[in-house]
């Protein structure tokens, strides 16, 4: 079995997670320039098993495409192609942002800390990625 591995899209940059290979957990990996997310991703691909891509995908609060979607489309179309055959599949994200922040509130952050977008990205990127693994299995039962 093989790992999942969730991307928070974004114009500047992308959020980093991945599950460990019995797909128990989601941790953060890191945050990555969107002008570097295919040839990081496929070098992560390359040396770690990894079943499926998990894209977070900005909706409005009505379930609508978000603006953002204009971007994240062609980006995620080229990524993949480069890392065909891994699927790679788009899952709602509303929130995530918001209830990122809220988590390193709880952590106890500091006030600094939390405005580093990178750390925000990651973080939404775990939270895609653990609400994916929840929805997968709650379908199985």
């Amino acid at each position: 079995m093989g790992r999942l591995m969730s991307i928070d899209f974004g114009r500047k940059r992308c959020g980093i997670a991945a599950t460990d290979p019995l797909r128990i957990v989601a941790n953060g990996v890191c945050t990555v320039a969107t002008s570097e997310l295919c040839a990081w991703v496929k070098a992560y691909v390359s040396r770690e098993s990894v079943d499926k891509i998990v894209v977070g995908l900005p909706v409005t609060l009505r379930g609508e495409p978000s603006e953002s979607q204009r971007w994240l489309r062609p980006a995620i179309s080229r990524l993949a192609r480069e890392v065909a055959p891994v699927p790679v599949e788009f899952f709602d994200e509303r929130f995530t942002s918001a209830l990122a922040h809220q988590a390193m509130i709880d952590g106890g952050l500091r006030r600094t800390a939390r405005r580093d977008k990178a750390l925000v990205d990651e973080i939404s990127a775990t939270i895609i990625l653990n609400d994916y693994l929840q929805s997968r299995q709650y379908n199985q039962q």
